[in-house]
C-alpha cells in the first residue's frame, strides 16, 4: 500500500493540486481579514465564535468544488493515458482505489490545519477576547475533515468511473450550491444530504436582533447522532464505489 501511495504523488507531481489548495486558502485569508477589519468591541468579544460560524458556511461553498477538482486530477490522468487496465495487472484494483483516495484525503486534510493556521493568526493578530478555543478548534478540525472526506471519496468514485470529467465536476458544484441552500433550512432536512453536513456539524448558532440589528453568536451542542450518521454514509459510499470500481470493466 505505500507504495501504491507513493506511486499516487509520482503521477501528479506535474499537476499542481496543491496550488489549487493554496488559492482556496488565499481567497478565505482575504475574506477573514475584510470580515473582521471594521469589527467594534462588541464583535471582537465573539470573534472565535464568528469565524467558527462563518467558516463551515464557506466550506460548504468552496469546499465540494475544490474535492471534486483533486478527485478529478487524480483519476483523469488514468483515463487520459488509458493505463487503469496496466495498473490491473501490477496492483489489485481495490489497492489502487484506496491509494487515490489517500492521496487525495491528505491535500483535504492540508486545507483544514492551513484553515487553522488562519483562524488563530488573524484572530490573535485582532485581539479576539479570550484564549484560543482549542477544543471548539478540534471539532472544527474532525468535523471539517470528515465531511471533506465523505465528499472526496463520492467525487472521487464519479471520477474513476466516469471518463467525461465535467459531468463529476458538474455534480461537485451542484453540491455546492445545494450544500449553502440547505443551510437556510432545518437541520433534520439538512442530515438527507451529504453537502449539507457543513451546516449539520456547526458548532455556534446565529441570532439576529432584527430591531437592533445587533448579531449575537452562542456554542451550540455538538451533534453527535449527524457525525455517527456522516461516518455511516462515508462507509456505505466507500463499500459500494470500491465494489463498483473493483468490477468496473478497465
Amino acid at each position: 500500500m505505500i507504495k501504491a501511495f507513493t506511486m499516487e504523488f509520482h503521477k501528479i507531481r506535474r499537476r499542481r493540486i496543491w496550488a489549487i489548495v493554496a488559492a482556496l486558502i488565499f481567497v478565505q485569508m482575504l475574506w477573514s481579514l475584510w470580515g473582521v477589519q471594521s469589527m467594534d468591541a462588541h464583535d471582537l468579544s465573539q470573534g472565535w465564535m464568528y469565524f467558527l460560524y462563518q467558516f463551515p458556511i464557506l466550506n460548504s461553498i468552496m469546499m465540494p468544488i475544490i474535492a471534486a477538482v483533486v478527485a478529478s486530477r487524480l483519476c483523469d490522468i488514468e483515463h487520459k493515458g488509458q493505463t487503469l487496465k496496466l495498473l490491473a495487472t501490477i496492483m489489485p484494483a481495490g489497492r489502487l482505489f484506496t491509494a487515490k483516495f489517500l492521496c487525495g484525503g491528505l491535500y483535504m486534510l492540508a486545507t483544514v490545519l492551513l484553515q487553522l493556521i488562519v483562524i488563530v493568526a488573524v484572530g490573535c493578530a485582532m485581539g479576539f477576547e479570550g484564549k484560543v478555543p482549542l477544543d471548539k478548534l478540534c471539532y472544527y478540525l474532525l468535523f471539517t475533515t470528515a465531511v471533506n472526506l465523505t465528499i472526496l471519496l463520492l467525487q472521487q468514485i464519479l471520477s474513476l468511473l466516469i471518463k467525461n470529467q465535467m459531468i463529476p465536476f458538474s455534480i461537485g458544484i451542484i453540491g455546492s450550491f445545494a450544500g449553502l441552500f440547505i443551510l437556510y433550512f432545518p437541520q433534520n432536512l439538512a442530515k438527507f444530504l451529504l453537502w449539507g453536513y457543513y451546516g449539520v456539524l456547526m458548532l455556534v448558532g446565529m441570532d439576529w436582533d432584527r430591531a437592533t440589528r445587533i448579531t449575537n453568536f452562542h456554542f451550540v451542542p455538538v451533534d453527535w447522532t449527524g457525525f455517527i450518521t456522516l461516518l455511516i454514509m462515508f462507509g456505505v459510499i466507500y463499500s459500494i464505489g470500491r465494489a463498483l470500481f473493483i468490477r468496473k470493466e478497465m
